[in-house]
């Protein structure tokens, strides 16, 4: 069921009391996996203050002295940060949020300062570099959206509106690869040929290889013909695949808004590009001229556009901007049609799957699968082309779950579990491997996860927890070596190589949901939480909580509260938007304390545990959770039945901690 615009935003209704039940089971022996759950909350709150000392100025922006030579960069600098108010949703600490706030704003004006930005946005860069920089903006308006709605909703007009130049509406496409603030901003760089490294182009080889004169090289990088005027003209103007990412800043105003027009100009840009993927046979074309016509200015290619197919990265930037753009439809308008386009494309993919080594596969990402394979490196395994181009499909790489994950969680089909779940048949390696690493993307684990959720593999969420701790440890390290390094603009990455903050566990464990896509999605979860006695979201200190299916019919979550004498009090929410109804929950609990025994027992019996059911009809339920106490809720959601909305349950438009209670948060 979808919902409508005149349905009442969640949050709306606040004064009206909330269905409550509470915890009777009592807790004996914790659980490894809550305990370890709350020793990773603690870590990583050493972590980021660490962090923060040794990288950061006094006005939150990193310590950096050097220039910023071409447009890219502006990512780097943000998506440091991009987990950070993620962690504070989870249950970080109350501070953290202000913390994550006041970089937002120091990195803006630090950027401003180096003419990257122009009115607190990027100037004009591809979206595949963008999006990872918005990821910390979502957060923090999912966190405070009153705070951040002005902001948010005056760099969504950037596109709504046609007015800067970055959108027409008579063709719909977005005008041009590099788009942002600065009308004045055109091409792909600003000298003459591109910046393109050597080490890059041994990597990702040169886009247009198909160029008559590009066939007497190799030429000097400063004299390629692929990266001078030919790419200029051919590739930086138009429309390309990776901007559908601009979705996720217009669906960010709508859900902060709600104005129809935010909704209406998803739908008609992202519809243009569901077209566009019918017409080319299922498969999403990655460009479209300045003229609607997909190929125009690359001689009838729907290959070939700026961070397309066939360079540098292929799906990993095509089908995550795809998955961002689907999703953004899907939600603001209730139609799971949008998803097709992305379903379709990864199906034509699959179709070409090969399974071997990846020491004898053609990836352009040996370095990334080195870690993740590990012991596995030299073991068949299923693998997927990631690029095409005029000699077809190339760069096979291991199946990547993000974009699968994605759409299976949203959409809860049979047709999108099963293509995951064949996906796992066809692979000889053990999905339940859980190996430690922080990818970019602070993903990664998906596999191990859906082997979790498919009920195969019990032991996961303390191997998850166990290797999130390794991630922080190491990281702590690296901040130890780097702190006083005087960073060179080569080495803007060191920031990400030391972010000590690792979620993806916290994510997967508490909220039933994957990882947010990295390239600019909204994030997603079956259950969130807030704490009623902060008056915040977030799990309070001491609770600990674990999703262990995430079926609508019997999603099933875990509730422990570890402390040995205060009682705490819960609000669970169904969805990451509260767009899910809780029709009924079905809970353990346990009214006799016969357990105890009498003073001269030396033991205790099993205590006896009942199950009852409670009808409920709404986005919200309050648990009330006695100190070391533990419930077990089976919900019955009805999925997307509700407006999407960050209102907070407390009947404001954000979750400020409440300054009484913040001593005992998280």
């Amino acid at each position: 069921m979808s919902h409508s615009s005149t349905e009442p935003s969640s949050g709306e209704d606040a004064t009206a009391p909330l269905p409550e039940i509470q915890a009777g089971v009592p807790l004996l022996e914790p659980p490894g996996w809550a305990v370890a759950q709350r020793a990773l909350f603690d870590l990583l709150d050493h972590s980021w203050r660490k962090f923060a000392r040794d990288f950061t100025g006094p006005d939150g922006r990193l310590n950096y002295n050097g220039r910023l030579t071409t447009r890219d960069g502006v990512d780097d600098f943000y998506e440091v940060f991009f987990n950070w108010p993620q962690l504070y949703l989870l249950g970080g600490a109350d501070d953290l949020l202000a913390a994550s706030e006041k970089h937002w704003e120091g990195v803006t004006r630090h950027l401003t300062e180096l003419d990257m930005l122009k009115d607190e946005y990027e100037r004009g860069y591809d979206w595949f570099h963008q999006g990872e920089s918005l990821l910390l903006l979502y957060f923090l308006c999912m966190a405070d959206p009153e705070r951040w709605s002005e902001r948010a909703l005056r760099f969504a007009e950037l596109y709504v509106d046609p007015v800067h130049g970055n959108y027409d509406p008579g063709h719909r496409i977005v005008t041009r690869p590099h788009n942002g603030s600065d009308p004045d901003r055109q091409g792909l760089s600003d000298g003459e040929v591109y910046p393109w490294l050597q080490k890059e182009a041994d990597t990702y080889g040169y886009p247009l290889e198909w160029l008559p004169e590009a066939q007497d090289g190799p030429y000097p990088l400063d004299s390629d013909p692929r990266l001078g005027a030919q790419m200029r003209e051919r590739m930086g103007f138009g429309d390309t695949a990776v901007n559908l990412a601009v979705a996720g800043l217009v669906l960010n105003a709508w859900i902060l808004s709600g104005e129809q027009r935010y909704r209406d100009w998803i739908v008609e840009y992202v519809g243009a590009w569901r077209e566009r993927t019918e017409a080319n046979g299922g498969v999403i074309p990655d460009n479209v001229g300045l003229d609607g016509v997909v190929g125009s200015r690359l001689e009838g290619r729907w290959y070939g556009g700026h961070y397309g197919w066939s360079w540098p990265h292929g799906w990993h930037s095509v089908g995550h901007a795809a998955c961002v753009a689907a999703l953004a439809a899907a939600v603001s308008a209730g139609e799971d049609d949008y998803l097709s386009m992305v379903g379709t494309t990864l199906d034509e993919m699959i179709s070409r799957a090969k399974l071997m080594p990846h020491s004898e596969a053609d990836s352009s990402l040996p370095a990334k699968w080195a870690v993740e394979l590990a012991g596995d490196f030299d073991k068949p395994t299923l693998h997927l082309p990631f690029r095409h181009n005029d000699s077809g499909w190339f760069d096979y790489n291991p199946v990547t779950l993000p974009v699968p994950i994605a759409l299976w969680h949203h959409s809860a089909s049979e047709e999108d579990r099963v293509r995951i779940e064949k996906l796992r048949e066809a692979d000889p390696l053990d999905w339940s491997t859980v190996r430690s690493f922080r990818a970019k993307e602070e993903s990664g684990h998906e596999k191990a996860w859906f082997a979790f959720l498919a009920g195969d593999d019990p032991g996961y969420p303390e191997r998850i927890l166990a290797a999130a701790q390794a991630q922080v440890r190491h990281r702590l390290r690296r901040i130890d070596r780097y702190r006083d390094l005087d960073v060179d603009e080569a080495d803007i990455h060191v920031w990400q190589q030391c972010n000590p903050v690792a979620t993806e566990a916290l994510v997967q464990l508490t909220w039933g949901g994957p990882q947010v896509l990295y390239n600019g999605s909204i994030q997603q979860a079956r259950l969130r939480y807030h704490d009623a006695q902060a008056r915040r979201a977030g799990l309070p200190q001491d609770v600990a909580a674990l999703v262990t299916s995430i079926d609508p019919e019997a999603t099933t979550v875990e509730l422990v509260n570890l402390s040995p004498d205060k009682d705490r009090t819960i609000i669970l929410q169904a969805g990451a938007l509260a767009e899910h109804t809780i029709s009924s929950v079905r809970y353990t609990t346990c009214t006799d304390e016969g357990w105890i025994g009498d003073m001269y027992d030396y033991g205790h019996t099993e205590p006896v545990v009942g199950e009852v059911e409670t009808a409920c009809d709404g986005a919200y339920l309050t648990v009330q959770l006695p100190a070391s106490t533990r419930i077990r809720m089976t919900l019955r959601l009805e999925l997307r039945t509700r407006t999407p909305s960050y209102r907070s349950p407390f009947g404001t438009s954000a979750d400020a901690p409440n300054a009484e209670t913040s001593e005992e948060s998280a």
